[in-house]
C-alpha cells in the first residue's frame, strides 16, 4: 500500500516484526539505474519512521518493460 510522507508517496511500506522496508517500484528499459533507492532517499520517507526506535530498510526494486523481470534490486538499511 503507498504510504503519504510530507515530500511524497513510497510506493509500500511494511512494518513487521520490529522492522520497517520501505518498498519503491520503478519500470526501466532494459538496465537498472539504482533510481528507485535514490528516490527513498532523496524524497526523506524515512524521515518519518526515525524517532520509532526500529530499523528501517530501504528497498528500491527497478522492473524492465522489455525483458520482463526483475533488473535491479538494491538495499540499505539505516
Amino acid at each position: 500500500m503507498e504510504d503519504s510522507t510530507h515530500m511524497g508517496r513510497v510506493d509500500m511500506a511494511v512494518d513487521f516484526n520490529g522492522h520497517i522496508y520501505l518498498f519503491e517500484f520503478k519500470v526501466v528499459e532494459q538496465v537498472g539505474e539504482g533510481r528507485a533507492l535514490q528516490q527513498l532517499k532523496d524524497k526523506g520517507y524515512a524521515d518519518k519512521y526515525l524517532g520509532q526506535g526500529k530499523a528501517i530498510h530501504l528497498i528500491g526494486v527497478e522492473f524492465s518493460s522489455q525483458l520482463r523481470q526483475i533488473v535491479a534490486f538494491d538495499v540499505e538499511s539505516l
